[in-house]
């Protein structure tokens, strides 16, 4: 009779414990179909001998982690962040795909200009990651005191897809124009744009272009007559191709620059060659004049390896030849390795 009267109880509590497994079950499959985890570190060391005073350091670039969520099949959001140096949110957004010829998104991410800019230094060839002029038109590396940003990044809306079955890609977006994770310093938007065609599937041809208002968050020897606070006109445009074979990649791209009434442009050609599996050859022409009517211009030639040890997994080796218009030229040697899950 004791045995009778427990075994409903027994089996009311093993059919609760069943019940709970499968629940969380079913959360642990959502959570791993919904959700990935993913990032790179970028280790360097670099030797310079600019200046007086010859420089040689090791130096973790990047420690960046991201996170993507798949809310449903059509809304998703975004979360990237750096550990490295000071650390900071690089990018936070969520977009929805409304058809494939048009995706909205809003948040901090990649401002749209330039080929290069768009692309992950986890897959850009040099160790530098860009030419001088994205870094400095970009806003990617700080190199222009004005606009202060680096990271290449910005706050803002942005809608972008395919048209004609991927012949053509278009982004365009409002930004703030101020950088990552900072407010607007005015009461101006940037618009960003860009059209990228695709006429095979070895070529894509096309420009970009940033229309807007800079709120100067410093002085520049380049630019003297801005003062911090000051609100200036900060437009650029580039247009480019990139080739994409076997054996080479090239990627090639003219930009042009115009911050109050100083103008600057920039060239740069990239090539990598892909000689045995898993090794390449890098090699670099990179000219940019920060101020074309002072003529302050530098010219970089890189050449160097890296070897793909590993899926995603690369070690690099660089020397890149500084000439600049005015003062000596200065050697820089750089190596690198990058791990990625």
């Amino acid at each position: 009779m004791f045995l009778a009267a427990i075994s409903p109880a027994f089996a009311q509590e093993t059919k609760k414990d069943e019940q709970k497994a499968s629940t969380l079950n079913k959360v642990v499959n959502t959570l791993r179909e919904r959700l990935t985890v993913e990032g790179y570190a970028q280790l360097a060391y670099s030797y310079d001998d600019a200046g007086e005073d010859k420089a040689n350091t090791f130096e973790i670039k990047r420690a960046i982690v991201i996170v993507h969520g798949k809310i449903t099949d059509r809304w998703s959001a975004h979360f990237m962040y750096n550990f490295a140096n000071t650390g900071k949110i690089l990018e936070a957004y969520t977009e929805y795909k409304f058809l494939p010829e048009l995706t909205v998104r809003v948040g901090q991410f990649k401002t749209m200009f330039t080929f290069e800019n768009p692309m992950s230094p986890c897959n850009v060839e040099l160790i530098n990651v860009y030419s001088q002029a994205t870094n400095y038109l970009a806003g990617y590396d700080s190199s222009d005191p004005l606009y202060g940003s680096n990271a290449g990044r910005d706050l803002g809306l942005l809608i972008y897809g395919d048209l004609f079955g991927n012949l053509f890609n278009y982004k365009l977006a409002v930004m703030n124009g101020q950088g990552i994770n900072k407010k607007d310093g005015n009461n101006q938007k940037d618009i960003v744009g860009s059209l990228i065609a695709n006429p095979t599937r070895w070529l894509s041809v096309g420009g970009t272009f940033v229309k807007g208002k800079g709120c100067a968050v410093g002085t520049s020897a380049v630019n003297p007559t801005i003062a911090v606070g000051d609100n200036y006109t900060r437009n650029r445009w580039s247009a480019g191709a990139m080739l994409k074979f076997k054996p080479i990649d090239i990627r090639t791209e003219f930009l042009h620059g115009k911050d109050g009434k100083v103008p600057s442009n920039g060239y740069y050609l990239t090539l990598s060659a892909h000689l045995l599996p898993r090794f390449d050859f890098i090699a670099s022409y990179d000219y940019f004049n920060r101020n074309t009517k002072t003529d302050d211009r530098n010219t970089n030639y890189v050449a160097g390896v890296q070897w793909w040890f590993y899926p995603k997994c690369r070690l690099q080796l660089q020397y890149t030849r500084r000439e600049p218009k005015h003062g000596e030229g200065s050697n820089l040697l750089q190596t690198q390795v990058q791990v990625r899950f």
